[in-house]
């Protein structure tokens, strides 16, 4: 098969759609459909099917499209591979990282990496695992720093550090005047939170519909979560953060934890990677500076 017909059918897998792809590719639609119709002569079967204005890929396609991903991200790695030979720690790392341990994980192990290795740049993209996953299944990231997740093939997952989400007000809520207040009391309060989807937002959701309560009431939603510290600190809501907020020396002043009875949410933190896929030399140290920072800290959770 031709590499090149096989990167016009990634293109084209992934828009669903030749006149997409046509202007992406900057090629005709005539000869973007030569190359699937090659395609389809050499495995003996049809690669798409209508769907609606578009196409979508068939069982066949979607074989395909497993296998071309594998040759390019070979390729890939094998130029990378040849390139990093006797540059030691230098090179250019592809991080996706989650907010959280982008602000809190990040800053003591990019400063470690880059006095230990100057030449080495760092692309970070911030965002969450459902927008992480798919460029690291891509290839256009090396690492991914997120939640743990269930086992999924084609992946390699190393366990860093265990983060908790708790309810927290600024210092001067009402709910610090008396004693310990407990779910049923929260569902008086006015919240910011992150949209329904999110994974915080959907287990908090859910701890109020098994209590058999009214779920939180948002007064403002936001997708930016590093912003909630911040502003329930000048307001009187309540809202759902990483425990790292309120301790330690990212604590934000102003902020107190609420201390609410089955309303931590405990969840771990890893770095992922592709299985069998090139690292450079700085990537893996990368990783390991993770590992240690992580250990260091305390936070490293014990084996499973």
């Amino acid at each position: 098969m031709d590499l090149r017909d096989l990167r016009y059918f990634e293109v084209i897998a992934s828009l669903e759609h030749l006149g997409k792809a046509s202007q992406q590719l900057h090629r005709t639609q005539p000869a973007l459909t030569s190359c699937i119709r090659r395609l389809e002569d050499e495995c003996g079967a049809p690669l798409f099917e209508k769907a609606g204005r578009g196409i979508r890929l068939s069982a066949a396609g979607r074989v395909l499209l497993k296998w071309a991903q594998r040759m390019r991200f070979d390729e890939e790695d094998a130029r990378r591979e040849m390139a990093n030979i006797g540059q030691g720690l230098s090179g250019h790392v592809r991080l996706g990282i989650v907010p959280t341990a982008a602000q809190f994980l990040l800053p003591p192990v990019a400063r470690q990496l880059l006095d230990e290795a100057p030449e080495v740049t760092l692309r970070t993209v911030v965002a969450l695992i459902d927008t992480l996953k798919p460029q690291l299944r891509a290839g256009e990231l090396d690492l991914m720093i997120g939640t743990e997740s269930p086992e999924e093939d084609g992946f390699v997952s190393r366990r860093l550090a265990e983060d908790v989400i708790v309810v927290a007000a600024s210092a001067r809520h009402a709910l610090f005047r008396g004693g310990p207040p407990s779910l049923k009391d929260l569902t008086a309060c006015r919240w910011a939170l992150q949209p329904p989807g999110a994974p915080t937002r959907d287990w908090l959701d859910h701890t109020f519909d098994r209590k058999r309560l009214p779920r939180p009431r948002v007064q403002v939603e936001s997708t930016m979560l590093l912003m909630l510290p911040a502003l329930i600190a000048e307001t009187g809501l309540l809202s759902f953060i990483s425990r790292h907020h309120l301790q330690g020396p990212g604590r934000i002043a102003g902020l107190k934890e609420v201390p609410v009875k089955g309303a931590e949410m405990r969840r771990r933190l890893v770095v992922t990677y592709r299985a069998n896929s090139f690292m450079s030399a700085a990537a893996r140290r990368l990783v390991d500076l993770f590992t240690t920072s992580a250990a260091a800290a305390g936070a490293a959770p014990p084996a499973a």
